[in-house]
């Protein structure tokens, strides 16, 4: 974990507000874990979780038109699978937050006139022009000074223009080297850009439990012996994951699967009544992640950040497909796992026995799991670091003791090559 070479009082009753939303599942998942962290770290906060639709619900036009959330309309996709022309989606979905960005702004702006929290830190894209401006006027109103905001990039990279970076004065905690010069590129002091060491994950994920591999790989019904991937998709699953285990099926690998089908029950079921000659378990939404992981050996699933982040804290080679149906912002990702050999990058997952024989060939195995455990993410416990920093600073300055915190004091190399 990176050391950070000052004061970070942590002021009694510190109040965040803490913005995330439900599209995906991924940024309610980060909120999470950043409490988690905080609270393993006995941080004297009042961290306040804000689901940004309940504040914009009057400013829903798309639900009030056809009687459906956006969130519950993107988590239908990703349940379905229907991901290709994310990009001009997103395009088109960032003209109607523009439009009606004024009357966000007001919404926001009367929720901070009454929350007044030391620290606004947003864990979402698209919107964080409105909550600056509605945290300023909400400043403005009741003459104090200004409130530090922080967005928290829970993607690898940004996807411009206007999704993670806007040109405005506030804080920006990127999980790559390429995150970070994307923000500096984007006019940003480099003073308030500050670097972790990756994506944050939950605190679970570092903590490995006591436990025979063999002895729960036979609980659950799978070969003590036998290569072991973990396969997900998200909170919502894929179809895609039906396929994966016909195709393994057809190849006769010498391998078994564990397939993590999220809230998709349907496909959970589907799964279950597939006569496959390999041994494999099914399993809906759970908690337990990182306990499959440690029983994994490899995973196989979509380039989401959270789900690669995972498996890679726990030591697993990924294997992701790259093509025209992954999501515009996830896109980097795949680059950024084949340059780091962190996985197998397919342009299809039909190759998918393909990248599983190379996960069972163990020279070209140990040779992506060393890539895997040369990486350090500390990101979950590096961040509370930060925000606590902040909030000591920002009241210190205003009592005119002291500078507001730099990045150089956190993160001497911005630039760092992962």
């Amino acid at each position: 974990m990176t050391t950070y070479p000052f004061e970070s009082t942590n002021y009694p009753d510190a109040q965040i507000d803490l913005i995330y939303f439900d599209a995906g599942g991924g940024h309610r998942a980060s909120a999470r874990a950043l409490i988690s962290a905080a609270e393993q770290q006995h941080r004297s906060w009042q961290i306040n979780p804000i689901n940004l639709r309940d504040l914009l619900e009057p400013a829903d036009v798309i639900r009030r038109l056809t009687g459906v959330r956006v969130e519950d309309f993107y988590n239908s996709q990703l349940k379905y699978g229907l991901t290709i022309g994310t990009g001009p989606m997103l395009r088109i979905m960032q003209m109607v937050i523009r439009q009606i960005e004024p009357t966000m702004i007001k919404l926001l702006a009367r929720h901070w006139q009454r929350s007044q929290p030391d620290l606004v830190v947003s864990m979402i894209p698209n919107f964080n022009h409105a909550i600056l401006e509605g945290l300023r006027q909400a400043d403005a109103m009741r003459s104090r000074s200004e409130t530090p905001m922080v967005t928290i990039l829970t993607d690898l990279a940004d996807c411009p223009p206007h999704f993670w970076i806007e040109r405005q004065k506030q804080y920006l905690v990127c999980g790559t080297a390429t995150a970070a010069r994307q923000a500096i590129a984007m006019g940003h002091d480099r003073a308030r850009v500050f670097r972790t060491s990756g994506m944050i994950v939950r605190p679970e994920f570092y903590s490995r439990m006591e436990l025979s591999r063999e002895a729960e790989r036979i609980r659950l019904g799978l070969d003590p012996e036998l290569p072991t991937g973990i396969v997900m998709f998200g909170s919502y699953g894929s179809s895609q994951m039906a396929a994966i285990a016909r195709r393994i099926e057809t190849a006769r690998l010498n391998t078994q699967l564990i397939f993590v089908c999220g809230h998709n029950d349907k496909l959970r079921e589907h799964i279950e009544s597939m006569k496959l000659s390999y041994p494999f378990h099914c399993v809906g939404f759970t908690s337990k992640i990182p306990y499959f992981m440690q029983l994994a050996d490899f995973f196989i699933g979509k380039p989401g950040p959270g789900c690669i982040s995972e498996a890679l804290v726990m030591g697993l080679p990924v294997i992701v497909e790259r093509n025209a149906w992954t999501m515009v912002q996830e896109r980097f990702n795949t680059d950024w796992i084949a340059r780091n050999q962190l996985g197998i990058v397919l342009p299809s997952l039909r190759q998918i026995a393909l990248a599983v024989s190379t996960m069972l060939d163990r020279e070209q195995f140990l040779r992506l799991r060393a890539s895997v455990k040369a990486l350090d993410n500390r990101a979950v416990f590096e961040v509370p670091e930060i925000l606590a920093a902040l909030i000591s600073h920002h009241r210190a300055a205003n009592l005119g003791l002291r500078r507001t915190p730099t990045a150089a004091q956190f993160t001497p190399e911005v630039h760092r090559s992962a």
